[in-house]
């Protein structure tokens, strides 16, 4: 009489007919329907029968599952008994799949990043400190998880042999992985983060943080690295703004400063030395007619004005009352 089974790792432990008859219910259900417990009962003690008559008093798991799939189709439940078979396949990739995870596990407790490849697996974590072993863990049981219930058998197989390669495995449905982020495209007319819009920066300081927030906010989301290509092509605008906002508000202090026709003469006679020597390397001619239209356009200012073009910068000055006269 049966009275124990051996399970797989060799442990023994009281045998219950009852199990047999429960799995031989559901093979059934997962095909024609379900059937009365008592027949899969019957079924059931069938089995137990054949180990007695063999004298075999503690069979194994296995033993068990290969006289079920006999006496299954022995009865002619073709189609459950390959249900059942394939149940039995599938749990059996699952089990062998948790005994290489709790493996996995132990690499990580026990071993030190010398001699884990898992540890060494992100060159950005070390494996040794106490968040870096912890983010392993649930990077290791996310792969685990999709090895297991979401990939495709045969793909999840051909990762395992190295027929294929799944990058980044751990973050299989949660998000892509690494981004270029586009700063002019970005900043443009202003972006949500998510909990709040932002209008477009007006300054470079201002770009500068934006930038910081969107790498850290996208970084939040997505898994992998996260990078600006064109990082100072990005923040030229802001450059460019800066320099408008900071002109203006120096032209404005220079207004209220330099308030005498001594100031502005000094100044313009300045300007003409700077401008002369920038210019005269490049076309006699067209400085001649720049310096011309440069002193129509000093004329027809007051002297309000006129008095406010900064020593430094002078053509800078001329564009920004006159765009386009010097280019």
């Amino acid at each position: 009489m049966i009275t124990t089974i051996t399970k797989r790792d060799g442990r023994t432990v009281h045998f219950d007919i009852n199990k047999i008859a429960s799995a031989i219910e559901k093979a059934f259900a997962a095909t024609i329907g379900k059937k009365d417990y008592a027949i899969c009962l019957a079924l059931a003690q069938e089995v137990s029968d054949i180990f007695e008559e063999k004298h075999i008093d503690s069979p194994t798991v296995e033993q068990i599952q290969d006289t079920v799939e006999r006496i299954l189709i022995n009865h002619g439940h073709v189609r459950t008994a390959k249900a059942y078979i394939l149940y039995r396949a599938e749990r059996t990739r699952v089990r062998n799949m948790n005994d290489r995870l709790m493996k996995t596990f132990e690499d990580i407790t026990y071993k030190d990043a010398t001699d884990s490849d898992i540890k060494r697996e992100n060159a950005n974590i070390d494996g040794n400190t106490a968040m870096g072993s912890m983010l392993k863990y649930g990077s290791e049981g996310a792969k685990h998880f999709y090895e297991s219930y979401v990939l495709n058998p045969a793909h999840s197989e051909a990762h395992r042999n190295g027929d294929i390669h799944i990058h980044d495995l751990d973050f299989y449905t949660l998000t892509t992985t690494c981004c270029q982020i586009d700063l002019i495209k970005l900043f443009h007319d202003g972006f949500s983060t998510g909990h709040g819009v932002l209008r477009e920066p007006n300054d470079i300081a201002s770009y500068a943080s934006l930038a910081c927030i969107a790498i850290q906010s996208n970084q939040n989301d997505q898994h992998g690295g996260q990078s600006i290509a064109n990082f100072d092509y990005g923040l030229a605008p802001g450059v460019a703004k800066t320099y408008k906002k900071r002109y203006r508000s120096n032209l404005t202090s220079l207004i209220e400063v330099m308030d005498c026709a001594a100031h502005a003469k000094k100044t313009k006679e300045i300007f003409l030395i700077v401008f002369f020597c920038v210019y005269f390397r490049r076309n006699s001619a067209l400085l001649f007619v720049k310096v011309c239209f440069w002193k129509i356009c000093i004329n027809s200012i007051k002297m309000k004005y006129e008095c406010v073009f900064p020593i430094m910068g002078w053509w800078k000055a001329c564009y920004f009352l006159y765009p386009g006269v010097i280019i």
